[in-house]
């Protein structure tokens, strides 16, 4: 009875190894696809010749592992080594005698060791290019669309005739515009290279108006090495309208850069502009009233390091407020006496300068002070391959328009800038329809002088602040006044974004220090034919300059 039933035992066993053979192999191939596969290719990689490698490598990079990227990464940057006791492969860390290694296959932390007792795995050069381009292809089967557009950047380093079969299969299932649009851009280099010299046509074609400098950089290869004159033809006439586009956004860099230059320039002289021409006070301390709203912009940041961005949002009001009562300070101590004397202003405000100096030496100390900038200032907008703007200085473009809006609707608009206006244009007349004209000048003083310290502001952004930081801009600041026309706002708009944009245009003929004694020349002679300026002052008080 006991044999029966073992013989019963030994069938149904049988029969259930039967049923779960299918099981077991499923089991048995996804261990070999997975993670055995994976074990096996890092095992001839880090075991095997050069030849071997290279298999293992293309075998890594075909895969699905999650670790292949960081394992080719590491065996590209030279942080791929093995134990030399049992070959177990690492992740080296650190120099020295003395190094960190992490478990290739586990991820597991293994401590410290001496170096000496791990061997690096080494590859060639061949290799090492292929080895880029593995790693470039297995960003582009990337689901982030981000992650495929760098992948194709760094492919374009490292294109061959064998890349073409590649970049068909992803063009063809590529969804994304602009990852496309590189990979397009990838397969017509590659087909620069082909022996067909209609292949080679159709590649110039699509490459026509491409501003890549690699693009630029083939068709140079391209036409040392061609020898079919219609190829050569067409080669040549993509390249020089490459080329004129490349002039041409080049050009309008420079008109950027010298539209954000003479921003800072309006920043720093329209308040000058009104206290000139309303008043007229020669204010030579107009300067340290910009150095006042950058510091204050530094002590407002020291009070609030984590928010740097709501510390600058906050330093406007505050820079305008702290140098604007300096300003009415001014005006009301030392000003006030001397009205009709200009020269004896210039003089009081020349002391008045060095006294402002000294006092924010004897507080802050001499040395500059570093004004971090937020986030959203930080980087720069790329509009194509050779056209790039700086996002803090359109930043501060943007903010000297507005500036210049608010303070004209404010002059156009308001009870206050109606006596302004009327203060400028016949102070006679103002005073005789009951305008109290002192206060309207310690009005407009005080603005002047706050918009001088919201111009510090703006300067923090783009060099450090220090107590002689007012004092490189007073003099750009006059003759902005001058050559716009002595206050008028338009003259001043226009004045300084023009002296800004002939500033980049002419500093790379002659160097900065020449550039700024041409343009002072200028100026000298444009007064001379048109002393008013650009935008003369209406009225009597300008009848009367």
């Amino acid at each position: 009875m006991v044999l029966l039933s073992s013989r019963w035992r030994c069938r149904l066993l049988c029969f259930l190894t039967i049923l779960l053979l299918p099981v077991l192999g499923v089991v048995s191939s996804q261990a070999a696809d997975g993670t055995t596969q994976f074990e096996q290719d890092v095992a001839l990689l880090v075991h095997g010749n050069f030849r071997q490698k290279e298999t293992a490598m293309d075998k890594i990079a075909a895969g699905n592992d999650p670790r292949a990227e960081q394992l080719l990464r590491a065996l590209l940057g030279g942080k791929l080594y093995r134990v030399k006791k049992d070959g177990t492969p690492v992740y080296v860390t650190g120099t020295g005698s003395r190094v960190s290694i992490t478990a290739v296959l586990s991820g597991k932390d293994l401590g410290t060791v001496k170096k000496r007792t791990l061997k690096k795995i080494t590859i060639n050069n061949r290799l090492r290019g292929k080895l880029r381009g593995e790693l470039a292809l297995l960003g582009l089967r990337s689901p982030d669309p981000g992650k495929r557009l760098a992948a194709v950047n760094k492919l374009m380093t490292s294109l061959n005739p064998e890349s073409i079969k590649v970049l068909e299969q992803l063009i063809k299932t590529e969804t994304n515009g602009k990852v496309r649009k590189e990979l397009l851009t990838a397969r017509a280099i590659v087909m620069l290279k082909d022996p067909d010299s209609n292949t080679r046509l159709q590649a110039l074609t699509d490459l026509e108006g491409n501003l890549r400098p690699t693009v630029k950089n083939e068709l140079a290869r391209l036409l040392d090495r061609e020898k079919d004159k219609k190829v050569r033809q067409k080669g040549e006439a993509v390249l020089a309208s490459i080329n004129a586009k490349i002039a041409l956004y080049n050009t309008i860099e420079k008109i950027f850069f010298g539209l954000s230059l003479g921003s800072v320039l309006v920043l720093a002289a329209i308040g000058l502009a009104i206290t000139f021409g309303v008043i007229g006070v020669i204010n030579m301390a107009h300067g340290e009233l910009i150095m006042l709203g950058a510091y204050t912009t530094y002590v407002i940041q020291q009070f609030m390091p984590a928010s740097i961005g709501l510390a600058l949002v906050l330093a406007i009001p505050a820079a305008f407020i702290v140098s604007g009562l300096a300003g009415i300070l001014i005006e009301r101590t030392v000003i006030r006496f001397l009205y009709g004397r200009p020269l004896e202003t210039l003089l009081a405000t020349f002391g008045i300068s060095l006294i402002l100096q000294q006092s924010v030496r004897t507080i802050f100390s001499p040395l500059n002070r570093s004004v971090s900038s937020p986030a959203w200032m930080s980087g720069s907008l790329q509009l194509n391959p050779v056209l790039s703007l700086t996002v803090n200085r359109l930043t501060i473009l943007v903010f000297a328009l507005l500036v210049f809006a608010a303070l004209y609707m404010i002059l156009k608009k308001s009870a206050i800038g109606l006596q302004v206006r009327a203060v400028a244009q016949n102070r006679s007349m103002a005073r005789a329809m009951g305008i109290r004209a002192a206060r309207v000048d310690a009005l407009t003083f005080g603005l002047g002088s706050g918009i001088a310290g919201i111009a510090g502001v703006a300067l923090s952004q783009l060099t450090n602040v220090g107590p002689n930081l007012g004092q490189s801009y007073i003099i750009d600041s006059f003759m902005v006044v001058v050559f716009g026309g002595v206050g008028n706002l338009w003259g001043t708009l226009v004045g300084g974004l023009t002296l800004g944009v002939a500033n980049k245009f002419i500093e790379p003929w002659t160097g900065a220090v020449l550039a700024k004694i041409l343009i002072l020349v200028f100026i000298i002679l444009f007064i001379q034919k048109r002393p008013q300026g650009l935008f003369p002052q209406k009225g009597r008080a300008g009848a009367a300059s």
